[in-house]
């Protein structure tokens, strides 16, 4: 037997503590970074795990796996199903012609079962968009025949839904190639309708800033917010920000100050971002050093969701009782979920007690 396949049968042991029905009023997402597959097209590091190899204590239970691989998504799948997950969000990348960093994603739609996992794509549009309006459309037709006929598909208001990065960079795109955001929008729903669908659900990423939050994103035809992450707390300007706190505690702040602003003020209908923490060491480092090593202890993870459950009953419309965790394996970020060798199921412990039905 391969160690690869070793450590996925050793692996699938740890699950038996978790019972096999879950069932939850709350719709929780996590991000996941396709990139641990030795040699794919974009990595940063053509070995991605060897950086983080020196801090063994981020060893996944998996064991340093390879994200092209059914058998680790199937794993995956199982231990998101078990703590309460209920969709995946891949980081999705277009080079204007072709995707890229599709094997994740490849493998868990190989290795689910129909109805086992909702999935859906963070495009990451924060990577200068290439060329003009036949690659965006060449884009948007992928999607469209490739992703959104899956009946597992994320789908919000009968939409597929589609999380974006950053609506600043979406705006600058726009204004790259000639049109507005709105004209964007505008195209892609176009297209979706075309196909027979109602069309799509955008998902804008943003702090709470007034100017993307009720300004751009709105007047683009943008459907709702969310965030990838924050590093920042504000309340609807940049005079606003705080940075009170240390490690983890300051991240924490950070993302409360923003959900509230931005279900108190927000114009539109907010999915609410969570997170297990920050630390880019491995790849070299914050441009704020401070940010790294903010890492929620188990219980500080605890609270943190807690807050965010609390505000998706206090604003139950607005929310949709619907959230998103960064991440189940940025590892290169240290923003994790997945269970690691030193860890374990901590996080996913977490995630199930405070969004699960007892």
């Amino acid at each position: 037997m391969k160690r690869s396949a070793v450590k996925v049968w050793l692996a699938v042991l740890l699950t038996s503590y978790f019972s096999a029905a879950f069932g939850s009023d709350y719709l929780i997402g996590t991000y996941y970074f396709p990139g641990w597959t030795t040699g794919a097209k974009g990595l940063e590091f053509p070995v991605p795990w060897q950086p983080i190899q020196k801090y063994p204590e981020k060893e996944p239970a998996l064991g340093w796996y390879s994200d092209n691989d059914p058998a680790v998504l199937r794993q995956q799948i199982t231990w998101m199903k078990e703590s309460g997950i209920g969709f995946v969000a891949f980081d999705w990348y277009w080079d204007g012609k072709n995707t890229y960093l599709e094997q994740a994603l490849n493998a868990f739609r190989a290795s689910k079962t129909p109805g086992d996992m909702k999935f859906t794509l963070l495009w990451a549009n924060h990577y200068k968009f290439p060329g003009g309006m036949p690659e965006y459309r060449l884009m948007v037709r992928y999607w469209i025949a490739r992703y959104f006929s899956d009946p597992d598909f994320l789908k919000v208001d009968g939409k597929p839904a589609v999380f974006i990065f950053g609506i600043d960079a979406f705006a600058e795109a726009a204004k790259t190639i000639g049109v507005s955001p709105s004209e964007l929008v505008n195209v892609a729903n176009a297209m979706a309708q075309q196909s027979g669908l109602p069309g799509i659900y955008f998902i804008g990423g943003t702090p709470a800033l007034e100017h993307w939050a009720n300004g751009v994103a709105p007047a683009s035809g943008l459907s709702a917010l969310s965030a990838y992450n924050y590093h920042r707390g504000y309340s609807g300007t940049a005079a606003s920000e705080n940075t009170t706190g240390e490690g983890y505690l300051r991240l924490d702040n950070a993302y409360r100050q923003n959900w509230q602003w931005l279900l108190s003020k927000g114009k539109l209908p907010y999915v609410i971002p969570m997170t297990s923490g920050w630390d880019m060491r491995p790849w070299g480092g914050s441009k704020i050093p401070k940010n790294d090593a903010s890492i929620a202890s188990p219980t500080q993870f605890e609270a943190h969701l807690r807050e965010a459950k609390r505000l998706m009953d206090a604003y139950p419309d607005k929310t949709m009782r619907m959230g998103v965790i960064c991440c189940w394996n940025e590892f290169g970020e240290g923003s994790y979920i997945e269970p690691t060798q030193k860890d374990g199921f901590n996080y996913l412990e977490k995630i199930k007690k405070v969004f699960g039905t007892p």
